[in-house]
């Protein structure tokens, strides 16, 4: 198993999908582990528990990516409770189905703002203290639709895509001073986002098909007859934050199934 004893991690989005599953993966390694979320409102949040169920020395607070201010608070607090960051998870995220066509501007700054401005700040703040102490982990959570486009989502596949061309220019800044930046790629992941999202496509399609239905169409699509589950993304996160992931860097790995999409 990885040890992440003495190791101090930040997640943004911790409280839900993905970024949740590698907060718990990390808590449960050793890791120290300071969750960031604009849903961290209560300390008796369900999700928030079970993360300290997970791990002994967890932070959470309120954390808007798109607000300068709000990250720097963020990131304050997690360095009063657990200490200077060695590892960055950015998975949070937004995306909502909109054509170009009539596409509107505060939708789509929100999308970006939120995908890849959000993670190029959190980054930007965290990797001189990564540099310094010649250690870091940094892992940004992509998409397929990085590199494969989707109708309806044309914020959502740009702001992926600019994430990778940013996580490439991280891994070679930081190479030489043991710092290293993925970034995962899965297609469909299991989560209120994703269900979020599949309701959203039902309801703009008129084709009478459930949400349910839809979900198990995705599934039938998939060359495993299945949803990728969210454990699946965290052991991976969990890899690579380990020693022996330290020649991976720069990549985009991606987790399908074996779909295109």
């Amino acid at each position: 198993m990885t040890d992440l004893t003495g190791k101090t991690a930040i997640v943004t989005g911790g409280l839900s999908g993905m970024g949740l599953a590698i907060a718990e993966a990390l808590a449960q390694a050793g890791a120290a582990v300071a969750v960031g979320s604009r849903s961290a409102r209560s300390s008796d949040d369900p999700a928030l528990s079970a993360l300290r169920t997970a791990g002994d020395r967890v932070f959470a607070a309120p954390l808007d990516v798109t607000d300068q201010s709000s990250i720097d608070a963020f990131i304050a607090g997690a360095d009063a409770a657990i200490g200077p960051a060695d590892i960055l998870v950015n998975a949070a995220g937004m995306t909502r189905e909109q054509p170009v066509c009539g596409h509107d501007d505060a939708l789509w700054n929100a999308i970006l703002h939120t995908n890849l401005t959000g993670a190029f700040r959190m980054t930007r703040a965290l990797l001189p203290g990564m540099i310094d102490k010649g250690f870091g982990r940094i892992i940004n959570i992509g998409s397929t639709a990085a590199s494969v486009g989707w109708k309806d989502n044309p914020a959502y596949c740009a702001s992926k895509a600019g994430l990778l061309g940013l996580t490439r220019c991280v891994a070679l800044e930081g190479a030489p001073h043991g710092v290293t930046c993925v970034m995962i790629s899965p297609t469909w992941v299991e989560t209120d986002l994703m269900r979020r999202d599949v309701a959203e496509i039902v309801q703009r399609e008129a084709r009478g098909r459930s949400v349910e239905q839809a979900m198990a169409d995705i599934a039938s699509e998939n060359p495993q007859g299945r949803i990728l589950q969210t454990d699946e993304i965290a052991a991976l996160a969990l890899y690579l934050c380990s020693d022996a992931a330290r020649g991976i860097t720069m990549e985009n790995i991606q987790v399908t199934g074996g779909a295109l999409w």
